[in-house]
């Protein structure tokens, strides 16, 4: 009986391999899960992040399988009603009047509106050079940003002045200082935040440099533009910290462009995979792979996006079967083709089908009169 148990193990075993090697579509469906926002939704309410909260959630709501739950409802009218309170309004609008940082509109545009002034630069300036005269220690970094914004102020003023003198002639340069002056106010935000990644700060201490030469922040255009479109999307900051170099700045950019005020929540699921699909995949392919996690876009990124489609089509409908077979298919899903044909060897050597296929096909004859003798 036990010799009967273990052929009929193996034989099973054969089985669900060869399945999973010939069927790789229907198994790519069942591994995929949807994720469930609510979690961390309500760990960013705890925390009073409902800036972020609300972009998570919303995120998710755009997708029935969260839009119809009535406990997802709640948690995001109650959101909704946070936010729109009067006293969560001006906490928010201090917020970016005292600290010069908030994660709302309303705050982070009282923000600007107080760097944006030369003021700002001064200010700043005088506090570093109080810390040098103290033996504290100096943030260069910030230095440099207020030396950059002296700079381009100055850029903006004489270009101004140019654009009267000259009948509007000198309005480009006018508008590529007011684009510089917005893009130092944004690098301010993210180093006061935490948020400014080295290798740029080391590039905006060498560009300061020239920078009191030159008289100009022209070199740092690029720099400029791109960190600005971050500061535009709420919690691009964020996006910012995981540069490494400029062109994943500009890269960073254009998602941010592309996905706006999802940009955050998608970069959270999905991480780079989500940024490199950006550029050869449409928007909302990308955004119903993100429903499923980080496995959903790698899943995308190996079948392209009709193939994808289809799959997480087929997934929905498998969504009620049950979770044994779910994560009987999630770890078969995991296995690479060459292990699943390894595990299909004991199987046919110890217990090789075709005798079975032979004496069964004996019976059948021999049930029918044939006689092998």
């Amino acid at each position: 009986m036990l010799k009967l148990f273990t052929k009929l193990a193996l034989l099973l075993l054969a089985c669900v391999c060869a399945g999973a090697l010939v069927q790789q579509t229907t198994l790519s469906a069942l591994a995929l899960t949807r994720v469930d926002p609510l979690p961390h939704t309500q760990q960013l309410m705890a925390e009073a992040r409902y800036a972020e909260a609300a972009d998570y959630l919303g995120f998710f709501m755009e997708y029935d399988y969260v839009s119809s739950n009535p406990q997802a409802r709640a948690l995001h009218n109650e959101i909704a009603r946070q936010r729109e309170s009067w006293r969560y309004r001006f906490e928010k609008l201090s917020e970016g009047l005292v600290l010069g940082t908030s994660d709302e509109t309303i705050g982070m545009a009282a923000a600007v509106a107080t760097d944006f002034l030369v003021i700002g630069d001064i200010r700043d300036l005088t506090h570093q050079g109080i810390h040098l005269a103290r033996g504290e220690e100096v943030d260069e970094v910030l230095v440099a940003l207020s030396t950059l914004g002296l700079v381009a102020t100055t850029a903006q003023l004489a270009s101004g002045a140019g654009t009267l003198a000259t009948a509007g002639a000198a309005a480009p340069a006018t508008a590529g200082a007011t684009v510089a002056k917005s893009g130092i106010v944004a690098l301010k935000t993210a180093r006061r935040l935490g948020s400014l990644p080295p290798w740029l700060g080391k590039t905006l201490v060498r560009a300061a440099r020239t920078a009191r030469q030159s008289k100009s922040v022209s070199r740092l255009g690029d720099v400029f533009s791109h960190v600005t479109t971050l500061a535009r999307t709420r919690g691009g900051f964020r996006l910012l910290a995981s540069t490494r170099n400029a062109d994943e700045l500009a890269t960073m950019a254009r998602f941010a462009r592309t996905f706006g005020h999802h940009s955050r929540p998608l970069y959270r699921l999905g991480g780079d995979l989500a940024v490199s699909l950006a550029a050869t995949t449409g928007k909302q392919t990308i955004k119903l792979a993100a429903t499923f996690g980080k496995g959903g876009l790698r899943l995308l990124n190996r079948v392209g996006a009709v193939r994808f489609t289809k799959i997480a089509s087929r997934s929905a409908k498998m969504a009620y079967k049950g979770e044994l077979l779910r994560l009987l298919a999630q770890s078969l899903f995991r296995l690479p083709s060459w292990l699943l044909g390894l595990m299909m060897v004991p199987a046919l050597l110890f217990c090789p089908p075709w005798r079975w296929l032979l004496r069964l096909g004996r019976r059948r004859r021999a049930a029918r009169g044939y006689s092998y003798e």
